[in-house]
């Protein structure tokens, strides 16, 4: 399998810059020792392993222990266990499977909502099912990848979710584009009987429809000939204003609201 498709980072980058001259510049003390006053390393990425498959458990373990600036604060077999573990240890990530017993990765995302409303969570699973997609970005999913994703992909799919992007696999990605069509479809037929969505301004709509288009931040700043900061701003205030958690949730709210066309 391939690298899977980014739907564009909320933030620019999530690499800690190291200042290029930081060695020669930082005095030394009288015990030898550098600057203390120096920069701080970045804290690690705290990470959370959630599946009912020990062995596939210890084999991202065995990944993830060998990556500098991640952390495993703790492994769960089931969705109740890892709401509990969640609560516990404020994971920065979630690495989760879907089909799991006493409660699914899906409920054990929405319940995560409660005890750790920062958490990124990922859905790793052997599951392709579409219901299983829609349903993990309404629970507030920022990812979903397929198990046979190579190992040593997943880092870099951790520091990417710790960064801001929000994942998907790219055999689900057609899938998710049709949903956003049927939606806009289905709208049509029988609108909504809702609250009408927070408005949105002009810039906002169109940051929105890039977006849709899978525009990363860098490329919808040369789009619009803005920066990416302010790109990021923009994706900040419509993630609070339509009160959701990932870019792929706001675009299946956007559709049904008709605040952007599709298709």
């Amino acid at each position: 399998m391939g690298r899977s498709a980014g739907v564009s980072p909320e933030a620019p980058d999530n690499r800690a810059e190291m200042p290029g001259s930081a060695q020669a510049m930082a005095p030394a003390t009288a015990d030898g020792g550098g600057d203390p006053s120096g920069p701080a390393a970045p804290e690690p990425i705290r990470t959370l392993i959630v599946d009912d498959h020990a062995l596939f458990r210890r084999g991202l373990e065995m990944v993830l222990e060998s990556e500098a600036g991640i952390e495993l604060v703790g492994e769960a077999g089931d969705g109740a266990e890892a709401v509990s573990k969640a609560g516990e240890s404020l994971p920065d990530v979630v690495l989760m499977d879907i089909r799991m017993p006493r409660s699914s990765g899906i409920e054990a995302c929405r319940a995560m909502k409660a005890v750790a409303p920062s958490a990124k969570i990922v859905m790793l699973t052997i599951s392709d099912e579409e219901e299983d997609l829609f349903e993990a970005i309404r629970a507030g999913a920022t990812g979903y990848l397929l198990k046979d994703i190579p190992l040593d992909e997943v880092a870099d799919t951790v520091r990417a979710v710790h960064g801001g992007q929000s994942l998907i696999n790219p055999s689900m990605a057609g899938k998710l584009l049709t949903e956003f069509a049927a939606l806009a479809r289905r709208d049509e037929e029988e609108p909504p009987q809702q609250v009408p969505a927070p408005r949105l301004t002009d810039r906002e709509i169109q940051v929105l429809r890039l977006v849709a288009r899978g525009m990363n931040n860098r490329d919808i700043a040369k789009e619009l000939f803005i920066s990416e900061n302010t790109v990021k701003n923009h994706v900040r205030n419509i993630l609070e204003k339509l009160q959701i958690h990932s870019r792929m949730e706001a675009v299946m709210v956007a559709v049904r609201e008709k605040l952007i066309e599709f298709g």
